[in-house]
């Protein structure tokens, strides 16, 4: 396990520095270093968040998750009373004190990863049927339908996943959490068909040539940058799509700033990075000393990677623009903070791990929860 922690701390580190030079380049001709300044104590911060939960034993986040649940729940109501949540471009998802804003629904995505795992370790046997299924569903029900409202459609489909990977990861049958599904695509399909923003987004992904000049200039103009970067790119600093042609370029799409000045080669180093991370990340949870650990590990690995998977499919013109920022790479503090916290959390199960664990022992577990293993807790690194 210390081998899986290094390469985890080694791949998070080039993706911060790779994040804190593209986030410089993207946008050092208009605001100068500004945006880096704050990027870097953002990520300070998280570092010392994330250095805390790794040193932390991650049992003992069990009996807090309740109140850490509670408090992303009103963080998140906050957010949309009005006077109080910030309204931005006609949506409310920041609370903020002068030049300090905070995103809740960033801070949702650990804790709704603990909160998960905790009905995965406690309530495990009730979750094969439908009354022990629906506790788990409320709670993801509750922060999925206020990120909604913001609205931060985007994100909610992305915490809807996550918790139904989690769900059966944890043992719930696929015939309960498919129709749930099911039901919240549907629900979503028909509020995205009614709001006018949004369904210009799917018509412009589906047209983007025809709407390259109104609503799918972004896309169009991101495919452009990564087009015109080749294979290595027109050097660090010299992308030309920064200079007002691609909006949000140092935040969502950044990806596409990164294809222009380091080409193909710097695209696919960014991903294979992230396929690092998503892979020893899952290895950590298979090695976990108890469903616990596991389903944290699992939940973190899943979130990162789903997130990064969704933010350069935009980018290329593969999904619809969904406005997921991408770890540790896009400006913003509070993506980066959670995505610090997360690797924490994942840190902090990796050092406590068995070597003898692996997933055929805990789906025998799940399989007869009575089961006892006879392996001693091994000691942390």
């Amino acid at each position: 396990m210390r081998v899986a922690a290094l390469v985890v701390v080694f791949c998070v580190a080039l993706l911060l520095v790779a994040g804190l030079v593209m986030l410089y380049s993207s946008s050092m001709s208009q605001v100068g270093s500004y945006y880096l300044v704050r990027q870097l104590c953002w990520c300070g911060a998280g570092l010392l968040l994330g250095g805390f939960l790794a040193g932390v034993d991650y049992l003992r986040w069990r009996r807090w998750v309740w109140v850490l649940y509670g408090l992303v729940v009103l963080l998140l109501v906050l957010v949309l009373v009005p006077g109080v949540g910030l309204k931005i471009n006609g949506a409310r998802r920041w609370l903020g004190l002068g030049d300090f804003r905070l995103q809740p629904s960033e801070l949702a995505k650990p804790v709704l990863v603990l909160t998960l795992a905790w009905f995965g370790d406690q309530r495990a046997r009730c979750l094969a049927s439908l009354r022990g299924i629906w506790k788990p569903g409320l709670c993801v029900g509750l922060v999925v339908g206020l990120v909604f409202l913001e609205p931060d459609v985007g994100t909610a489909v992305m915490l809807a996943v996550l918790a139904g990977v989690m769900l059966v990861v944890a043992g719930a049958p696929l015939r309960w959490v498919i129709p749930a599904g099911l039901c919240g695509a549907v629900a979503a399909g028909l509020y995205v068909w009614q709001d006018p923003v949004r369904a210009r987004r799917l018509v412009a992904w589906w047209a983007l040539e025809e709407t390259k000049l109104d609503s799918g200039f972004q896309p169009y103009q991101a495919m452009l940058a990564l087009g015109s970067g080749g294979w290595t790119g027109l050097g660090l600093g010299n992308g030309r799509q920064k200079l007002g042609f691609v909006p949000e370029h140092y935040t969502d799409f950044i990806f596409a700033i990164i294809g222009e000045e380091l080409g193909l080669v710097g695209t696919l180093a960014v991903v294979v990075l992230f396929m690092a991370l998503v892979g020893v990340g899952l290895w950590i949870a298979l090695r976990a000393r108890e469903p616990f650990g596991m389903l944290v590990a699992a939940g973190v690995t899943t979130w990162i990677g789903l997130q990064a998977a969704i933010n350069m499919a935009v980018v290329t013109s593969l999904l619809p623009n969904k406005g997921l920022p991408l770890p540790f790479i896009s400006y913003g503090g509070s993506s980066l903070l959670a995505a610090l916290a997360g690797v924490g959390l994942l840190l902090s199960v990796a050092r406590r791990a068995a070597p003898q664990a692996s997933a055929r022992t805990w789906l025998r577990r799940r399989r007869n929860p009575f089961l006892e293993e006879k392996e001693p807790l091994p000691e942390a690194l």
